[in-house]
C-alpha cells in the first residue's frame, strides 16, 4: 500500500501483512452488523498468541452473535476458517481465533471489565481503513 504525503509530495510505502488485512476485514464485517468501538492492536513482538487483536463492542447479545456468525461466514468464503471459537453460548465475550488474528467481540460491561486496551497498552493501534 502506498500513501501520498501531501506536504512533501512524496509517496510513502508501508508494508501491510496478511494478518493486518484479515484484521481490517473482520472490523469491516463487524461494522456491517452495527458493532461499535472497533480497534486493532498490533501485538507482534509482545505475545506469541497472535499478531493482531481485533476488539469490538456489540451492544446486545443478538448483535454479538450476528457479528460473530457474519465474520465466520464471510471469512470462510475468503478461505479463512477460525482455529477456535469460544463464547457463542454466553455472547458476552466471543473469541474468534484465526491464528495470526484474534477477534474479541465484547458486550460493553465485559469490554470495560477486561480492558484489553490497557492490558496491551504497549501495542500500537492500527489505523482502520
Amino acid at each position: 500500500m502506498s500513501r501520498l504525503n501531501e506536504q512533501e509530495g512524496v509517496e510513502q510505502v508501508r508494508e501491510v501483512t496478511v494478518g493486518e488485512l484479515l484484521a481490517q476485514r473482520a472490523v469491516e464485517l463487524s461494522l456491517e452488523k452495527k458493532c461499535e468501538e472497533a480497534k486493532i492492536l498490533d501485538v507482534r513482538g509482545l505475545t506469541s498468541v497472535a499478531d493482531y487483536f481485533v476488539i469490538i463492542t456489540a451492544d446486545s447479545e443478538r448483535k454479538a452473535k450476528a457479528a460473530a456468525e457474519h465474520i465466520i461466514d464471510e471469512l470462510k468464503e475468503d478461505g479463512e476458517r477460525p482455529t477456535h471459537v469460544e463464547g457463542m453460548d454466553s455472547m458476552h465475550w466471543i473469541l474468534l481465533d484465526y491464528f495470526d488474528v484474534v477477534v474479541h467481540i465484547f458486550m460493553p460491561d465485559e469490554r470495560r471489565f477486561y480492558d484489553l486496551e490497557s492490558l496491551w497498552s504497549d501495542a500500537p493501534q492500527v489505523a482502520l481503513s
